[in-house]
């Protein structure tokens, strides 16, 4: 985690993919994954590619706005080390879809401990099944993380940094 620092979904939205990512790495796995446990409010940050065009700013202020189709996911814990969810979709009712296990091991990403959301569920449609989540707390109850598209020859490829909230800010 992030010493000394808190972040909001706002302040992450503002950053750039780059230093997202630089957060991402400095974060860390809580002991307990019942801290994210209920409905974390969630935020789409930045997309690969994206980030230094002029959609990247109207990318933000749509994902901002209460209209934005994902709202964020609900998790439970199993255990401590485990659990499960679900993706929030808000399309003019709000929907649960895409179930996902959770479970903490070494990062695709980086190596070192995170979240991961296993979307290889049953009920899950092919390409959701292909996407790799990953998530690390970087300030208290503020949770970053790459979602990678895994059909790649040279492994996961970061598509876009998402964040959640548990104080939903």
């Amino acid at each position: 985690m992030t010493a000394d620092q808190q972040f909001t979904l706002d302040d992450l939205s503002a950053k750039s993919y780059d230093e997202l990512d630089t957060l991402y790495r400095s974060g860390t796995v809580p002991s307990d994954l019942a801290v994210l446990d209920n409905r974390p409010k969630g935020r789409m940050l930045a997309v690969r590619g994206l980030d230094k065009t002029p959609l990247a700013g109207l990318l933000r202020l749509a994902a901002k706005l209460p209209v934005f189709p994902w709202d964020g996911k609900t998790l439970t814990a199993d255990d401590s080390q485990s659990g499960s969810g679900i993706n929030r979709i808000q399309l003019g009712a709000s929907m649960d879809w895409f179930g996902f296990k959770t479970r903490v091991e070494k990062s695709v990403f980086d190596g070192n401990n995170t979240i991961v959301l296993d979307y290889e569920q049953p009920g899950n449609p092919w390409f959701i099944r292909q996407i790799h989540d990953e998530l690390r707390e970087i300030s208290p109850g503020v949770f970053l993380g790459p979602a990678m598209w895994k059909r790649s020859e040279s492994g996961p490829v970061n598509v876009l940094w998402f964040a959640l909230s548990v104080a939903g800010s």
